[in-house]
């Protein structure tokens, strides 16, 4: 664990009202009732910050198709934008969100890509935006974007390249690693291990080793997916198709090391490193936005 890591994990939670009262529930809970404690850090930690009712009133533009489709126990939202070239076969580009994200974050993109002529369609996530649901979680990510991706193929589109932020870009990294049926793969600042980050958690919130321990196995045991199973040296070596890896040298969220991970894991990667952009202002950046649509559109131009 870095001190910037560290640092960004406790300024993400310290901006969270009542932080400091969660933090005194836990440590006093866990002396006394440990086991009420693990059910409680579990349900804080699965939950995705900041409130999703913060970008349901977000305005779109009439020439996005909204769409929720009803997912586990909760729903995803799709929106949907056609491409401005004629024909059936629009190549079309899957964008992802990261943890505590919204769609809004992906339009930049999306909107670079259709002026290609792409068919962009971004994917929120349950517990996300304008989808239904409390919370969620990695493995619950890595699910939706291969119901969406198989929804899509059925409906005679090919997904010809998968583009995601953060959370949602270690979640496609698994996704492809696992054979998805997709073209390119676009990584933005993605994190290399997720265990890594129950160690920051726990260490906000005061948990002991055994409280995080248990954690970590609870959720493993709910979601039939061990976390060392997402990290970038265990899916790294399955993915087979061409790969870009975006991460600013300063991102204070996830460590430039952690793109590096990817790269190293994954045969045939390529990464742009960039500067002063830190974790969300590149997904607005014009640098990388030509960057990402010059990669995706490599085999279509």
């Amino acid at each position: 664990m870095t001190r910037s890591a560290l640092d960004a994990t406790s300024a993400f939670y310290q901006a969270m009202p009542g932080v400091r009262l969660f933090r005194f529930i836990l440590t006093a809970t866990q002396r006394m009732w440990p086991r009420l404690a693990v059910h409680a850090a579990s349900r804080l930690f699965l939950t995705p910050l900041p409130t999703k009712y913060l970008h349901r009133g977000r305005k779109w533009d009439a020439t996005w198709n909204i769409e929720a489709w009803p997912f586990e126990a909760a729903s995803l939202t799709l929106y949907s934008q056609v491409a401005k070239v004629s024909g059936t076969n629009a190549p079309l580009a899957l964008l992802v969100h990261g943890w505590g994200g919204h769609a809004g974050q992906m339009l930049a993109l999306a909107d670079a890509l259709h002026a290609q002529g792409f068919h962009p369609v971004i994917l929120e996530m349950p517990a996300h935006g304008r989808s239904a649901g409390m919370s969620s979680n990695l493995p619950q990510f890595t699910r939706a974007i291969e119901y969406v991706s198989a929804r899509l193929r059925q409906d005679g589109h090919t997904v010809h390249a998968l583009i995601a932020h953060s959370l949602g870009a270690s979640a496609s990294a698994y996704v492809a690693s696992r054979g998805a049926a997709i073209g390119r793969l676009v990584l933005l600042a993605p994190p290399a291990s997720p265990p890594e980050y129950t160690h920051l958690f726990a260490h906000v919130f005061g948990l002991s080793e055994r409280t995080r321990a248990a954690m970590q196995h609870r959720i493993e045991a709910q979601e039939a997916l061990l976390m060392p199973q997402l990290e970038a040296h265990a899916v790294g070596p399955h993915i087979r198709v061409p790969t870009l890896v975006i991460h600013d040298r300063h991102d204070s969220i996830n460590r430039f090391d952690d793109g590096k991970a990817y790269v190293q894991a994954i045969a045939g990667a390529t990464m742009l490193a960039t500067e002063g952009l830190g974790h969300r202002k590149l997904l607005k950046d014009a640098a990388v936005m030509a960057a990402v649509v010059g990669f995706v559109a490599w085999e279509v131009i």
